[in-house]
């Protein structure tokens, strides 16, 4: 890449990044933003009512369920205890992780459901999940930013911030203890498939008027610079999220589009391509200290929600909505991969999911990458 274009490339992420933290967009739709910019955060789980809903999910499941801490991996960075929980029986392992940004409250709520929905019905589709699979919950990655409501955690040995979701890096090694602990289990579970649950900033449905309440995504781009080189990744992440997309569509007052940064005033998205993120790294197969020698690795999605605490962007009246469709998103996925479904579909549907024309990919390697561009 020339340097003209370098320049150009990087005046243009950071103009994305203020488009992508403003409130870009205006809701349309019930279930918008608030109005006044406040947001009241006593309607969602704090870290000791999160144990506690463990706690009582695991009592009341008949030993269905197993809550324990990553203690013998380490503590975060405040000393907390990073909590995680246990269901099924099966030989799939299934990887489910929320709120690594501690401002994203109500993905946790939406992992709690369904580990309670695990824990106590009795349906056909949920003991095949359990006999078929086994799930591994941890609801609260970032449990001192959740406690802070900041989107990173706090180092203690240099009191700066770090967002999590960037540490668990191809080179350089981590910095947080929340990071080396649940990688640390990660490398010991050796999971077959992950799911990581986000929130993100306002924006439309291109083409639309309509908000955009939940984006389907790929950490490692899809048909982008690093993703087709690994597996049969580039496929199955597709297949999986148009297989929730199908589910999704008749949901209320869900507007579904697939995860991109937006330029709103060209119209145009760029697909995220973040080595550094804990998916992306699950997916590429990070030894770090030798923990994972054998490069194990597997695909991952995520569930992006519009809003988050800390923004003012979540009005209480959206709360239980947004819980829901990310309940009924992981419920629908969970099944399908369990069940093989995923597999029957047609990689190319993902293109039918709403997205902005492309046009490029925003890494946190090399800037934006052009679409096109053979150097990369």
């Amino acid at each position: 890449m020339n340097l003209s274009i370098f320049k150009k490339t990087s005046m243009l992420t950071a103009i994305l990044l203020l488009v992508f933290s403003s409130l870009a967009f205006a809701a349309t739709k019930p279930g918008g933003p608030s109005t006044n910019g406040q947001t009241n955060i006593s309607s969602t789980l704090s870290y000791a009512e999160v144990i506690k809903i463990l706690g009582s999910i695991e009592q009341s499941s008949k030993g269905k369920v197993e809550v324990f801490t990553l203690d013998q991996y380490g503590k975060s960075e405040a000393g907390r205890s990073i909590y995680a929980a246990k269901v099924g029986t099966g030989t799939k392992k299934i990887w489910i992780q929320a709120q690594i940004h501690g401002n994203e409250k109500l993905v946790t709520e939406a992992a709690l459901d369904l580990l309670k929905t695990y824990s106590s019905n009795n349906s056909k589709d949920v003991q095949k999940v359990l006999e078929e699979s086994t799930l591994y919950f941890i609801p609260m990655y970032n449990p001192d930013g959740a406690e802070m409501n900041t989107r990173g955690t706090k180092i203690m040995a240099t009191g700066k911030s770090l967002d999590l979701n960037r540490d668990w890096t191809l080179n350089g090694g981590f910095v947080a203890k929340e990071s080396q602990a649940v990688y640390a289990y990660w490398a010991d579970l050796k999971p077959d498939f992950a799911i990581d649950l986000h929130h993100q900033g306002i924006k439309q449905v291109y083409g639309t008027n309509e908000a955009t309440s939940f984006s389907l995504g790929v950490s490692l781009a899809p048909n982008g610079p690093t993703l087709p080189a690994y597996k049969n990744y580039n496929d199955v992440t597709r297949q999986m999220l148009a297989y929730v997309y199908d589910n999704m569509k008749g949901y209320g007052y869900t507007h579904i589009d697939r995860y991109q940064i937006v330029d709103s005033a060209k119209q145009v998205g760029y697909d995220i391509d973040i080595k550094g993120g804990v998916v992306s790294a699950m997916m590429m197969g990070l030894n770090y200290k030798g923990l994972n020698p054998d490069h194990h690795s597997h695909p991952a999605v995520f569930f992006e929600t519009k809003g988050n605490t800390s923004e003012g962007s979540l009005g209480q009246k959206s709360n239980g909505y947004l819980t829901k469709q990310n309940y009924l998103a992981l419920k629908s996925l969970v099944y399908g991969y369990v069940t093989g479904e995923v597999y029957q579909v047609d990689p190319n549907h993902w293109n039918d999911i709403p997205a902005y024309p492309l046009a490029g990919y925003w890494t946190d390697y090399n800037g934006i990458v052009p679409t096109g561009d053979s150097g990369y």
